[in-house]
């Protein structure tokens, strides 16, 4: 993609309203733009990482067993009236009628729906287990929305619901989302903690949120040190036999937000040198909570026996708008965003210093087309800004390489690359570049993991 042709509206100063990093460095970076209290448009740069971290999270989805399908935004009072919910949620529901006067409501979540349709699809207990997702906009009327789309008021979210026919099989269900969640952040390049977490208003016994550390994190959390060296679960990883024990050696040690947090436990389990008391912000949230809406829907299927068996049921969400920012929190420097490879918008940022010189742009040219430019890996800086300002929209953008040509460089037959992250500055000929640079672009970071046999 050449930056000429392309809509970025960076911004050289910060927002006075962006009140931690990943506001303002979104809004900077030309990622996205308010459009009224908590709801955001995506500008192109911020759409890109936004449908890249999508397609992780769905593959991993797949790879689990889950099936996609999509329910709608708009849903109808009857089903959350039958559930015992609809008057309980609170103010954080937008209630709304349509012009039949019908109660209506823009969806804070969707156990009520997914409920429906499976009780009116599924009759047999040959067709257990099941475990639906979508990846839709929800929206929560917060009372104070604030900190971009960290907490806004509408935001894309991944939540899969499990159906089982009994109590150790709806808890393999949840093993399952467990372990797809741990290698998800993972490889999105981060590492999230399972801490034990209260079921709020979904309900139920089981619940687990995960958590990134991030010194600008929203509540505090306290782990065992021991979690944050723990491998995740390789694509290796067997579905149907290894779960149990991955899921007991990561809740075997210590981790808990400060809503959860005993001291005293804490204390007495984890050894003064691994105890870690640090920032964190929630990524993703999964419950297990038996019958809670299947019992009041009437959710039944006939039982080995011919009996009607109530099934039990989990609901797992993951904060994929949030991940953006929550990315960008635990990854960012001084200059700008440093974005890991797998979710970054581009993989190379080519910086033509003298637009306009043949010898550059003939080098540029040859990079570009290289690089897969065409397939959208590369964001070209063709335009007549200062090397200065070109400089500082790639650090604030955050792309992982740099690729910069300039007369200088290319009269002594060399170009320089720079490694975002560690900042790290290298001259190659044009086609050592090329080699290199193809090797990142072509590579497995953040690749599909084998699908599920």
């Amino acid at each position: 993609m050449r930056l000429s042709c392309y809509f970025l509206p960076v911004l050289r100063d910060d927002p006075k309203e962006a009140e931690i990093v990943s506001h303002r460095l979104m809004l900077r970076a030309g990622m996205i733009r308010q459009a009224s209290a908590g709801i955001y448009s995506w500008l192109p740069l911020g759409f890109r990482v936004l449908k890249k971290i999508e397609q992780i999270v769905r593959e991993e989805q797949n790879r689990a067993g889950a099936i996609e399908l999509l329910m709608p935004t708009i849903q109808s009072a009857e089903i959350w009236q039958e559930s015992g919910r609809y008057g309980d949620y609170g103010a954080e529901m937008l209630r709304i009628k349509d012009r039949h006067e019908r109660d209506m409501l823009y969806g804070p979540t969707n156990e009520e729906q997914i409920t429906q349709i499976f009780r009116d699809a599924v009759k047999s207990y040959r067709d257990l287990p099941k475990n639906l997702y979508h990846i839709q906009w929800k929206f929560r009327d917060e009372v104070r929305p604030r900190f971009g789309v960290m907490r806004g008021r509408e935001f894309l979210m991944k939540d899969a619901y499990s159906f089982d026919l009994d109590v150790e099989s709806a808890r393999q269900s949840y093993y399952r989302m467990f372990v797809a969640y741990l290698r998800t952040f993972a490889r999105m390049g981060l590492k999230a903690v399972p801490m034990k977490a209260d079921t709020g208003p979904i309900g139920g016994d089981l619940s687990h949120e995960f958590i990134i550390l991030a010194d600008t994190g929203e509540s505090e959390v306290f782990c065992d040190r021991d979690l944050i060296e723990m491998p995740v679960p390789d694509e290796e990883t067997n579905y149907d036999q290894d779960l149990r024990d991955v899921v007991e050696r990561w809740t075997s040690k210590y981790a808990a937000t400060s809503e959860m947090h005993d001291a005293a436990r804490f204390e007495r389990e984890v050894p003064k040198e691994r105890r870690l008391s640090a920032r964190g912000i929630e990524v993703g949230h999964i419950f297990y909570f038996g019958t809670k809406y299947t019992a009041k829907m009437k959710c039944q299927v006939q039982g080995p026996d011919g009996q009607l068996v109530t099934l039990q049921g989990g609901s797992y969400g993951v904060g994929v708008s949030r991940l953006v920012a929550a990315i960008i929190e635990a990854s960012h420097d001084s200059a700008g965003i440093v974005w890991p490879e797998p979710v970054a918008p581009f993989l190379v940022g080519l910086i033509n210093l003298k637009p306009g010189d043949s010898a550059c742009d003939e080098a540029c040219a040859k990079l570009y087309t290289a690089l897969g430019g065409e397939n959208d890996d590369v964001l070209y800086d063709d335009t007549g800004e200062s090397a200065g300002a070109k400089f500082k929209t790639m650090d604030l953008i955050g792309l992982p390489w740099q690729v910069i040509v300039g007369p200088k460089g290319l009269a002594k037959g060399e170009i320089e690359v720079k490694h975002r992250a560690s900042g790290e500055r290298n001259t190659f000929a044009l086609d050592a570049a090329i080699n290199k640079l193809q090797q990142t672009v072509s590579g497995d970071a953040g690749a599909p993991p084998k699908s599920r046999s």
